[in-house]
């Protein structure tokens, strides 16, 4: 079996973006693939890690759907190196047949855009692909930057200077930051910035939220600890100081 393949029977995909779809599991992967390719997305399958980072570094996607466990390289490898590459970095899900709240929050340190416990619905997963993707879409009319201190946020770009020097942040990080600083000194709670940001009104787990906060801590504030823009209200959530 070749270790990369073109989904097939969808004559309308790649209107709506690029999906490299990783499993090792041939099954799941063309069931995915094909969900994919039906709400219009291009996809292609790579089978193990080592293929992934190939597939990725010759045609970057605009999204990968990252199997945790896979042979050579692990799904925490690939991502460690998709985030490290240089040029755009497509948004990751990761999928894993861990469900550990653990094993989520490691994956959402190391850069994923959202993840997904095994088993799962091939519909739920094409609506969050429908949810990052809509994200990653920029503004017909470019946005001039936001300037906020030691901070400069640039919407057309999607680019972050932090004292002069570019932050690298990932998607869901970038639409996070740039949604609160939008609305200086207004309180969103968890829940508010899960319908916000990830678009999921039924999403239960908001934990995730607390970790972009905190990875966007570490890398725009000067002192992490004593943040100067993203401000916790206790008990009610978090706002953006300028």
């Amino acid at each position: 079996m070749q270790t990369m393949t073109a989904a097939l029977d969808a004559p309308a995909a790649g209107r709506r973006g690029s999906v490299l779809v990783v499993d090792d599991e041939p099954t799941i992967a063309e069931v995915v693939s094909r969900y994919l390719e039906r709400a219009g997305y291009a996809t292609k399958i790579a089978s193990d890690g080592a293929v992934a980072v190939q597939a990725a570094a010759a045609s970057t996607p605009d999204l990968v759907v990252l199997d945790a466990k896979l042979p050579r390289l692990d799904g925490l490898e690939v991502m460690r190196r998709l985030r490290a590459a240089d040029g755009d970095r497509p948004a990751v899900i990761m999928v894993s047949g861990r469900a550990a709240e653990s094993d989520r929050i490691l994956g959402l340190r190391l850069g994923a855009d959202d993840y997904m416990a095994k088993p799962f619905s091939p519909a739920e997963l094409v609506a969050r692909v429908d949810a990052v993707m809509r994200r990653m879409n920029h503004a017909a009319t470019p946005e001039a930057p936001l300037v906020s201190g030691d901070l400069e946020l640039d919407p057309a770009a999607r680019r972050v200077h932090a004292r002069g020097v570019e932050v690298r942040l990932t998607q869901r990080e970038f639409d996070l930051l740039l949604f609160l600083a939008r609305h200086p000194g207004q309180v969103f709670s968890r829940d508010d910035l899960m319908r916000e940001i990830w678009r999921y009104s039924f999403y239960t787990d908001n934990s995730t939220v607390t970790v972009h906060i905190r990875r966007l801590r570490a890398k725009i504030e000067e002192d992490p600890a004593n943040p100067r823009h993203i401000m916790t209200a206790w008990g009610a959530g978090y706002r953006f100081e300028p």
